[in-house]
This record gives structure tokens, sequence and C-alpha cells, in this order.
């Protein structure tokens, strides 16, 4: 490994992933985040878009209104549908013409297969599903020299730099992991839609447009997409939603989602589901919320039956609003809620959809 000159790597870079012309909402969360990195870091650093595609110019305004201070565009028919390979070399060459400090991905399904590759290729680090993210001030790492077993010397320490934070439940969720990158550039995360916040809109916001020179030819790509083919299911934006309403084991069967749904339509949300329920074949895995489903952030979250494993608050604890219903009355859910209901779900919910409905005796 050639070893690394520190000072030429500046700014944080999002990848401002896009779908059929359409920005990703996790690529926004990720430019309010790089937003504050930026600013932490100081020295002029600055939060820039890497945005690849064919004809998506037109997302260049979206990026600089969410905080991008530059927009970096890859333009080419061959990035028109998403390829690893082709999205891979891109990616890769531009990070390394341009040499930024910190690099995130949404952890998406084409963020959690674009990032490893992109990090091999450049042969430096990445960290999966990051729930959170800080600037180090330089006493992390004198943390480390101390108390871990395994000596960090000859480490390049990056003494005239800040280094990336990055934590990331692990053991099944039952620790939080801060993991550094004390050897090489970029430093790379994957991070979990919904995790982050998007800074407001600002209207009329400008920035820098830089077009990136794509040198890839239909070689390059050794997979043909002869068809894309949508899922003929009920797509859940679990992220997006304002109110989430979860149903667990508590449910009982299947069945029990029927109350849970009537619920959600009731108060304009959206049906989720623990792991529990999801593992049982009672509902979709696009419902699941939680560590290994989908991070949620709504207004109010509704946890109906579920007891609460630590598994599943990774998931959901954020929510502005948490309301909970669970016969017992020691379930780990109460310990988060700003609501809590000890009771039967089958019982209270009927009254609360009554209750709803102004109908209630």
């Amino acid at each position: 490994m050639t070893e690394t000159k520190f000072d030429e790597y500046k700014d944080v870079w999002v990848f401002a992933e896009q779908r059929d012309g359409k920005l990703m909402n996790v690529a926004l969360e990720l430019l309010g985040e790089g937003y504050r990195l930026s600013r932490e870091i100081g020295d002029g650093a600055r939060v820039a878009a890497l945005l690849l595609g064919d004809r998506v110019e037109h997302l260049v305004e979206d990026l600089y209104a969410y905080g991008a201070d530059s927009v970096y565009v890859a333009s080419d028919p061959l990035l028109a549908q998403y390829t690893n390979d082709g999205y891979t070399k891109v990616a890769a060459n531009a990070i390394a013409l341009f040499k930024p400090e910190i690099v995130l991905f949404g952890a998406t399904h084409i963020g959690r297969d674009l990032a490893p590759r992109v990090a091999a290729r450049l042969d430096t680090g990445l960290t999966a599903d990051c729930t959170r993210l800080d600037i180090d001030t330089g006493h992390y790492m004198d943390y480390l020299e101390t108390y871990t077993t395994a000596s960090l010397s000859g480490l390049n320490r990056n003494d005239g730099n800040k280094s990336l934070k990055q934590t990331r439940p692990a053991f099944g969720g039952n620790l939080m992991a801060t993991i550094v990158t004390p050897r090489t550039r970029p430093q790379m995360s994957t991070v979990r839609p919904g995790v982050m916040e998007k800074r407001e809109r600002k209207e009329g916001a400008a920035g820098e447009r830089i077009d990136i020179e794509v040198r890839l030819d239909a070689g390059d790509i050794h997979v043909e997409i002869v068809e894309t083919v949508k899922a003929a299911k009920e797509i859940v934006s679990l992220t997006d939603a304002k109110i989430v309403c979860s149903g667990g084991r508590g449910l009982g069967d299947a069945s029990g989602f029927q109350l849970i749904t009537r619920f959600a339509e009731k108060v304009g949300g959206v049906v989720g589901a623990s792991r529990a329920a999801v593992d049982s074949g009672w509902i979709d895995q696009s419902h699941q919320v939680g560590q290994t489903g989908t991070t949620v952030k709504p207004q109010i979250y509704f946890a109906c039956g579920i007891p609460g494993a630590i598994q599943h608050l990774a998931g959901m604890q954020t929510s502005d609003i948490i309301v909970a219903i669970n016969k017992d009355p020691d379930a780990p859910i109460f310990e988060v809620a700003d609501y809590g209901i000890v009771g039967d779900l089958f019982k209270v919910i009927p009254e609360l959809i009554a209750q709803w409905d102004g109908d209630a005796v």
C-alpha cells in the first residue's frame, strides 16, 4: 500500500442517487449531513454532490437548493440505467481525480452495491449502515492508542487533519461501534435512509457545476439490462411517512394486520411491522422497521404489540412522538415511548379509531 498524502484530500462528497431522473430522498438527507460535516472540518471544506446518469442535468438546481456547494456531473447514455461496472468505474475515477476527504452513499440497494466496489477500487475503507457521523477533534485517536490491545504505532494519524467517526450498530444491535479510517483516504460510509436531517430547501441557491469526462464504453459493462420489471406489489414508503402504524407478534397472526391497516388509513399513516411479524410470514418484508429493515423518523410512530427488541428500537427510536400499545407493562418499548397504553390492542385500537371519528361513546 502506497502512503496516503492526506493533505491532498478535501471536501465532503455525497453520491446523489437518482432513479428515472428523480433524486432519492436519502441523497438530500446526506447533503444536509455533508453540509454539517464540511463546516465542522473548516479550512474551506465544501460539500459536493456526485451526480451520475443520462440527461440528469435538471437535477443540479435541486442539489444546490438542498445545500450542495458544487455538483460533479457525469452524463452519458451508458449511465442511463445503474450497472455496477459502469457506475463503479466512473465514480472511482472521479474520486481518484478530485480527491474528496469524505464520500457518503445512501444505504439503499444501489448504494450498498456501489460503495464497496468503489472503496475496493480506491484501496480504502468503508463503514456500512452508519447511523451517526462526527468529526474527530484529535482526542479519539489518542484514546485508541491508550486503550486498544492492538498497537496503532506506525499508522498515519493524520495529525494535521480531522478524521470521520463513523458509528453503526454491531453485534445484533446490542452495542454501537465507532469506526475510523486512520490509514487511507477518502473516508467512505453508507448511511441509512431516514436517519439524517435534510436542510430546508433554499430556492435560488447557486453553486459550481463541474462536468466530468466519462471515459466509458460498452465493453466496460459486463451486464446487459434487458428489461426492468417493477414489483406488482404496493411499494411502501416508510422513510417519507409522517405517521407509521406498526404491528408485531402481539397481533397473534396475519389477520391482525387488517386492524393495523384500518388504523393507518384512519390516521393517514402507513403500515410498518417488526421483524418477528415479517419472519412469521404475516406481512411483506418491505414493511419491516428496524436494524435489518427500514429506519424511520416519522412525526408519530405507533408500536402495536411490539415488545421493543433493541434491533427494532434502532430503526424507530428517533421518531418525534412514540406511542406504544402493549399488554405487558414491563415491555422495553415503554422505555422509549412518549405515551404508553397498557392494554389489549384489539380493544385499544378500535377505541382510538372511534375517537378519531368522533363517534366514541
